[in-house]
């Protein structure tokens, strides 16, 4: 059984039902706190803006991922949730109080992408993924920094990307989104210190997930002409670890940073790449 250095807290997490999202609620779990995720359905009208790129989960990936957390021995609960909607994320975070009085970890993995360069560029497609990577984590942030504040306890960790620091000519708006995170992140530090609340962003490179694999994919039939495992082949050859990052990996530093011997570590932006840029 491993440490239980959560019991009795409560977590939020923001894409829950699959990939990063889903890797951190387990760890939390694991660490005994009980988790409330969220993630956008496939069964959720569509509303996408073309070119954007999105995992949208089902219905029994999200309820297997619930059966995973509660089998770690803690009450979970999921709900649909579209970050870019208020009324459900403040659904969202009523939830979580409704059940467990409180929340005292936040962790935002809901995000999109687009592939798409600056000339040509819609407005739609660009407001949409700063919607979802920027103002999602915003909206949620809002919702749990009072109750953390007064309580003078809380974990809060952002999902950004190591894109926020290196560009790529087909990724603006997510290059953008996922700087503006860190930023946010900074900010948010800064006003929960003295009630020791902390708030880091977590900078993966490429992620072993289903998302990831998708996103690769695209990269490679629409610019590159060629077949998706090609370049995943291509983007394992060129980490100097010569590997993907795996979700858990993620998972187990989002747990780390909820220790209370972490309580120091806050405003920071932590890269996991394998030691590559990208």
């Amino acid at each position: 059984m491993a440490e239980r250095y959560l019991e009795g807290r409560t977590a939020l997490v923001t894409g829950g039902a699959s990939g990063m999202g889903r890797a951190m609620a387990l760890a939390f779990a694991q660490a005994g706190a009980n988790v409330v995720i969220g993630s956008l359905l496939s069964s959720a009208p569509a509303g996408n803006a073309e070119g954007e790129l999105v995992n949208r989960p089902g219905e029994e990936e999200m309820e297997q991922t619930r059966t995973d957390l509660e089998a770690c021995g803690v009450k979970a609960v999921a709900v649909e949730l579209d970050v870019t909607d208020q009324k459900l994320v403040d659904a969202f975070y009523r939830t979580a109080v409704d059940t467990f009085g409180k929340v005292d970890v936040l962790a935002n993995a809901a995000g999109i992408t687009a592939e798409h360069p600056v000339s040509g560029h819609s407005d739609q497609l660009w407001n949409k993924v700063v919607d979802v990577n920027l103002n999602g984590t915003f909206r949620c942030i809002r919702a749990v920094l009072p109750g953390m504040i007064e309580r003078k306890w809380g974990r809060i960790i952002n999902i950004a990307s190591t894109a926020a620091s290196v560009g790529a000519p087909y990724s603006p708006a997510y290059c953008a989104s996922k700087a503006a995170v860190t930023g946010l992140t900074r900010a948010v530090a800064q006003e929960g210190a003295e009630a020791m609340v902390t708030c880091n962003s977590i900078s993966p490179g490429w992620v072993e997930t289903t998302f990831g694999r998708e996103w690769l994919t695209d990269i490679a039939e629409k610019q590159l002409h060629k077949k998706g495992d090609e370049l995943i082949n291509e983007e394992k050859a060129q980490n100097p670890q010569k590997r993907m990052i795996q979700p858990v990996e993620i998972g187990a530093l989002a747990a780390y940073l909820c220790r209370e011997e972490a309580v120091g570590i806050t405003g920071q932006d932590l890269t996991v790449s394998g030691g590559s840029l990208w």
